[in-house]
């Protein structure tokens, strides 16, 4: 498992730069291209400007992090710029490090070090603090990595800046980790992400939480590493973090390799190795080389697995990766170990146990027991064999032992806590917030309704001033209006078109005038009635069945009108998911079993539950409710009503209402999804609108689908429609 090093973090933030984007990466490029080129003499200003560059290039490209950093020393010693130097020389020396390049940075960071304190700048002598105390980590050097880091941590305390305390105190952790003291590594981690969370601090809260979920697959905690893993993710994603996103899907490639899925393995290791490629991270290809060496090793290819193990070993010796090199020597004698090539695995595994030692890492020692009691036991060594098995279980169960669980379980919930008081305190703001602005948004318009007012009674004067003109302008638009009918032969498709448009508009309006009128009269007259005692209480409880009957019909017109409109919308939002779509008939069905089964119908829902398809689901909603709801309209007592689905062919499904009721004769199917269509009266005389089926079939095209529908009179009618198939996998993680 690989640890976020957050060096981007540390050249921007700690070394007081701000991150820039893309547009002001390039002003500045523009600023100080004399600068590179020798045309202008060397000023302070466009030093910073390098310097700048050199940090915010890190990231994505550390080699322009030692182009630019270079450069500004350069101009910086022509001028004698103390700190330009030493800002200069933490950017290379950064840079080294990261590429592998030891002496070199230790050369810079100690030039910067005398430096800063000859300009008595603290936080300079911090930052190269804390770049020391990582590179010794990284170098199994875990004395002076504490000590360095301590160093830093005493004096980002004395500046009293959060941020930096936090990076320190999670450097800290991260040398607990190294050392196998997994109980204080989480100490020391969770004090760095409550502070990260406490300064809204993203990209260091995203470091912290990968390597928390490294502790925790150390302890074979998988799906808690995960929830870390992916949290990390997130935000490493979201800030352009490549460093931190390739580091994240390395370790979710171990995990992989852990649960034996080794495909998926090999995805996420594919686009970590890409990303330290890119960034010429030793580090990260080191320890992905050997990822990729173990998983094609339980895959059978031994060939290829050893390819991987030598460049992994490769660089880890050339660069003096002391983690990685064990790492990888381990991984040798595991591959040999599973060809049952005792002889060779014994070899590796034994240079690979005296390193894990010397990194004092329970993992990486933990390790090197298990191979090598694997090697012995293969040789005939059963006696040392059993020594080793002993061993490897007591490391095993350092690393899984009850304070470090006990730990997670209590950080997990203060951390629960503190994530909860943070975004009630958000909440409270935008809440407040929202007050002010409905204080505004009321103001304005009070004053927008007293201009409407003030604007209409203008209006009325002016109209009854040109009413008796009015009169003589229509009786010349009859005359014209006359001409224009006359000339209706020639109308072209266009127009055509727009009168049908202009017959659907007429109709929602007459649709609407009584079909949402007639409940509300029923309405006024039964509480008139009530008012004056004119019925008595008896009688008012027969008739109520009756209202709410007509107000149901209304409310699910309302609903499904409602939808269409929305739908034809150009700002409209088409929510298209996959979904059971088991789970919207089954819910359809259920409402409407009591109406069918008053009716004497026998409404039947045979749709499979594995069925997924890709639409909008409350589009699929109302159609199936519409068909669900025509169907019981024109059936009779004893009649069946059946609603199924079918896949059509691998990319689409078909889904019928299908019904044993009156039927429809030819006339009717033909107009059944014009605009002109009329509705006939139901079985029991239930009342329609004609609407809903032209409703019906602008929502399946909506969702790319087709409507059609077979019927013989007095036999029936079945509706059918296609929807794209859908898919769910919930077996892979999705963070990519």
């Amino acid at each position: 498992m690989r640890q976020h090093l957050t060096l981007s973090f540390l050249l921007i933030s700690l070394t007081g730069f701000a991150a820039i984007n893309r547009g002001q990466v390039d002003s500045l490029k523009t600023l100080v291209a004399p600068s590179l080129k020798n045309q202008a003499a060397p000023d302070t200003l466009n030093i910073n400007r390098l310097n700048k560059l050199a940090a915010n290039y890190f990231e994505s490209n550390p080699d322009s992090t030692l182009f630019y950093g270079h450069k500004s020393i350069e101009l910086s010693r022509k001028i004698n710029y103390k700190a330009g130097i030493a800002d200069g020389l933490l950017q290379t020396g950064t840079a080294n490090y990261f590429k592998g390049k030891f002496s070199q940075a230790e050369q810079d960071l100690g030039e910067a070090v005398l430096i800063y304190k000859h300009l008595n700048d603290q936080k300079g002598i911090a930052n190269c603090y804390t770049v020391y105390g990582r590179m010794y980590n990284l170098l199994a050097n875990y004395k002076l990595a504490l000590t360095y880091s301590n160093l830093a941590l005493d004096i980002s305390k004395q500046l009293k800046n959060d941020l930096d305390i936090a990076v320190c105190i999670k450097n800290i952790g991260v040398v607990y980790y190294s050392e196998g003291q997994l109980p204080t590594a989480l100490d020391y981690y969770y004090k760095a992400l409550f502070i990260d969370l406490k300064v809204h601090s993203d990209r260091a809260a995203a470091a912290t939480y990968n390597d928390i979920g490294v502790v925790l697959a150390t302890m074979e905690l998988y799906p808690k590493a995960f929830e870390y893993y992916k949290k990390a993710l997130k935000l490493f994603q979201s800030s352009k973090d490549l460093n931190g996103v390739g580091t994240v899907y390395e370790n979710i490639g171990e995990v992989m390799i852990a649960q034996k899925n080794y495909d998926s393995a090999i995805d996420y290791l594919s686009k970590s190795i890409d990303i330290a490629i890119k960034q010429d991270d030793k580090d990260g290809m080191s320890s992905v080389y050997t990822d990729f060496g173990l998983c094609y090793a339980r895959k059978n290819q031994n060939r290829l697995a050893l390819s991987y193990l030598n460049k992994s070993l490769q660089i880890a010796s050339e660069y003096k990766i002391v983690y990685n090199e064990a790492y990888a020597l381990i991984g040798f004698a595991t591959v040999y170990n599973l060809q049952k090539d005792y002889k060779n695995a014994y070899k590796y595994v034994i240079e690979g146990q005296k390193l894990a030692v010397k990194l004092g890492n329970l993992s990486i020692r933990s390790n090197a027991a298990l191979q090598l009691n694997r090697a012995l036991a293969g040789l005939g060594k059963y006696e040392e064999a059993y020594k080793l098995l002993r061993q490897y279980n007591d490391l095993n169960d350092s690393l899984n032992n009850n304070e470090s669980i006990q730990k997670l379980t209590t950080y997990n919930l203060e951390l629960d806590f503190a994530t909860k008081q943070q975004l009630f305190a958000q909440q409270q703001k935008e809440k407040d917030l929202l007050y002010q602005q409905k204080i505004k948004q009321q103001r304005l318009i009070n004053a927008i309704f007293l201009t409407i007012i003030l604007g209409m009674v203008a209006i009325s004067v002016v109209y009854y001033r040109q009413k008796r003109k009015q009169q003589k302008i229509n009786l010349m638009l009859e005359e014209k209006n006359k001409e224009v009918l006359l000339q209706k032969t020639s109308i072209d498709d266009q127009a055509q078109k727009l009168n049908g448009l202009n017959i659907l508009k007429d109709r929602l309006i007459s649709v609407l005038a009584h079909d949402l009128r007639a409940p509300l009269s029923t309405l006024i007259g039964l509480f008139n009635l009530l008012q004056d005692d004119t019925i008595s209480h008896e009688q008012m409880l027969q008739m109520i069945p009756g209202v709410l009957k007509k107000l149901e019909y209304t409310s699910d017109f309302l609903d499904t009108l409602l939808f269409w409109i929305n739908s034809q919308m150009e700002n409209f939002e088409n929510s298209t998911k996959s979904f059971f779509i088991k789970d919207v008939v089954a819910y359809e069905t259920e409402s409407y079993h009591e109406q069918a089964a008053l009716k004497g119908i026998n409404l039947v829902d045979t749709v499979p539950d594995n069925i997924v398809i890709a639409a909008d689901p409350n589009s699929i909603r109302i159609v199936i409710r519409n068909l669900i709801t025509n169907a019981i309209k024109f059936s009779n007592e004893n009649d069946t009503i059946e609603v199924s689905a079918r896949r059509q062919d691998d990319q689409n499904y078909v889904i019928s209402v299908k019904d044993t009721g009156t039927g429809m004769s030819e006339d009717q199917l033909h107009k059944l999804f014009k605009s002109k269509v009329n509705s006939k009266a139901g079985t029991n005389n239930e009342s329609g609108t004609g609407m809903g089926m032209l409703f019906c079939k602008d929502l399946v095209e909506k969702c790319s689908g087709k409507i059609w529908v077979t019927s013989k009179q007095g036999q029936g009618t079945e509706f059918s429609f296609t929807v794209p198939a859908g898919t769910i996998n919930e077996s892979r993680l999705e963070v990519a």
